[in-house]
């Protein structure tokens, strides 16, 4: 077994597909066959079930490459050890985010950190509908803002942040420039949604069910932000957003316009249980500072 071949595993299993896979690592399909096929043979298992559409994991398959992917995350953090000592640096510190994040704390927080550690490089990560916690545990982000809810098992997390909810509307729609609506008002409109999210995520964001009992009208998917934009855009259907989203992804063929009546977002700064490194620690105390102070959602 060779480290290329785990990173070929978790490779096949985002694209869900031999072609696109390959397409991804820059190798023929033939022989990342050929490579999946060798490490079935040496574990003994069938990893993925081929079918029309592409592949699919087995049960064998979800939690190898779900190891395979711890492995792969690890691996990249002993070559960035080295780089870090190559460059001079005292460290690096991962820092996880979705979409908009938190907003200007996200930014603000990085920026500050850097200023008071000038020796350790931050990386900002960004990451699509919901991964952000998933992220924490494969051990591929530090520390991350991460968008309730969300499952925190095995994560230490505070509130650090509350903004409230808009929807997203193509310029030309009948409510574009309204100061708010309900949500009861576009209950007749598709309404952008994700199969790449938990469903609790995905319900919590559609506020389904609505105040009256009625579900959404279900529109089209999307994988991320960029796409959601552009179904949006061209009017196939609205979405649902935090507000800091109207400033981070202004465009002239869209209009934000604020949700009267749902709850508004909280996002929690999130690390593993057991990784109270400096940096983490010293990052958390930041934001903070920054904030005022958070509130322990998981001791």
């Amino acid at each position: 077994m060779e480290l290329r071949q785990l990173r070929y595993l978790v490779a096949i299993d985002e694209a869900g597909n031999l072609r696109r896979a390959a397409e991804t690592l820059y190798v023929s399909q033939p022989a990342l066959s050929y490579s999946l096929r060798t490490l079935e043979s040496e574990l003994g298992v069938r990893l993925f079930d081929r079918h029309a559409g592409g592949v699919t994991a087995t049960d064998a398959g979800r939690d190898v490459v779900a190891e395979a992917r711890r492995t792969v995350a690890q691996a990249g953090r002993v070559t960035a050890a080295a780089e870090r000592h190559r460059r001079g640096e005292t460290g690096v510190l991962r820092v996880g985010f979705e979409a908009s994040g938190a907003g200007r704390l996200t930014t603000r927080a990085r920026a500050e950190f850097a200023r008071r550690n000038p020796g350790v490089r931050v990386e900002p990560k960004r990451f699509d509908w919901g991964q952000e916690a998933a992220a924490l545990r494969e051990g591929r982000v530090d520390v991350a803002f991460v968008w309730l809810p969300a499952d925190l098992a095995g994560l230490r997390a505070e509130v650090v942040h509350t903004e409230e909810r808009v929807v997203g509307l193509p310029s030309g729609h009948r409510l574009a420039g309204r100061d708010g609506v309900s949500v009861l008002e576009v209950n007749d409109e598709p309404l952008m949604w994700t199969e790449r999210a938990p469903r609790a995520w995905v319900d919590w964001w559609a506020v389904n069910p609505r105040p009256d009992g009625s579900a959404p009208r279900w529109g089209p998917t999307n994988d991320n932000v960029e796409e959601m934009l552009e179904q949006v855009a061209e009017g196939a259907a609205i979405c649902f957003a935090p507000a800091s989203m109207a400033i981070y992804y202004a465009r002239p063929d869209l209009s934000w316009v604020p949700l009267t009546d749902v709850e508004p977002l909280r996002v929690a700064l999130a690390w593993a249980d057991g990784a109270d490194a400096a940096l983490v620690r010293g990052f958390a105390q930041v934001v903070r500072e920054l904030t005022s102070g958070g509130t322990a959602l998981v001791s």
